[in-house]
């Protein structure tokens, strides 16, 4: 993706380096299986994952004398290039449709933080806190995960991004609201079937960013498409389960298949 010299984003909030006082305790078993599901799962519901967390501490955050890398404060451009473009497609689709855009903040940190979600870890994984309307990202961590799923490339980085946003635009759309407000009156199954097709919608709008990136500023190269699609691929429901479990439980996917997210990804 070209991205050097491009505009970046004022609204990247960096507390990388940021020493937390609060102590995370983390129960084996069923509860262990569900932090690793959503850990390879990119955009879940947080609070699934802090519900099994034990916070046995107040928080606290306090800076330390951290220096990115190199390689860290490139991607660091990357991610606010990406966002920024974020800003600019959302603001116009949005101004063409009689509507006005909230820009989401992105948080960048190391380890843990805290948002309005709860308490977040490296082991969250990527996500949206609609509470307040930031996405959370330890990059350290989002590079574990693309070696570990084979989801590689910049693009595949910018995919994800694009894949959170997308959840604040059905917040601000005002459908991750009546999703969530489902959880506990319907069955479980139904819920999940839910959350599935609200995944994959975040797939779309992330597949609408990169159409719209690239008509208003040429902003792929050649295999930036594949990565993306690759990515979606690696964050299947079906694959996820077929790695941490041996088997697959079609009703208890909540993100779609590998097929349908690169279907929908791709659907523009």
């Amino acid at each position: 993706m070209r991205y050097i010299g491009r505009r970046q984003s004022s609204n990247v909030e960096d507390r990388r380096g940021m020493s937390s006082g609060r102590k995370v305790g983390i129960g084996g078993g069923i509860g262990t299986i569900v932090i690793v599901l959503i850990v390879m799962l990119l955009g879940g519901d947080p609070s699934e994952v802090m519900n099994v967390m034990q916070n046995q501490q107040s928080y606290t955050e306090t800076p330390t004398d951290y220096q990115p890398t190199a390689h860290e404060q490139e991607l660091t451009e990357f991610v606010s290039v990406v966002l920024a473009d974020t800003e600019d497609v959302w603001h116009k689709l949005f101004e063409d449709s009689g509507l006005s855009y909230r820009e989401p903040a992105l948080v960048l940190f190391s380890s843990a933080t805290e948002s309005a979600c709860g308490f977040a870890q490296a082991a969250t994984g990527p996500f949206y806190c609609p509470g307040d309307e930031k996405v959370y990202i330890d990059l350290n961590f989002l590079e574990q995960l693309q070696d570990r799923l084979g989801a590689e490339g910049d693009f595949a980085v910018a995919y994800i991004v694009a894949h959170e946003v997308g959840h604040h635009v059905q917040k601000q759309l005002g459908v991750l609201d009546q999703v969530h407000q489902l959880r506990g009156q319907v069955s479980e199954k139904q819920f999940n079937d839910q959350n599935v097709r609200l995944e994959l919608q975040a797939d779309f709008y992330a597949g609408i960013w990169a159409y719209h990136a690239q008509r208003m500023k040429n902003i792929l190269e050649d295999g930036d498409i594949e990565e993306a699609m690759n990515a979606a691929q690696a964050v299947g429901d079906d694959r996820i389960q077929k790695q941490s479990q041996g088997y697959v439980v079609p009703d208890s996917f909540t993100h779609g298949t590998s097929a349908q997210r690169m279907k929908w990804f791709k659907r523009i």
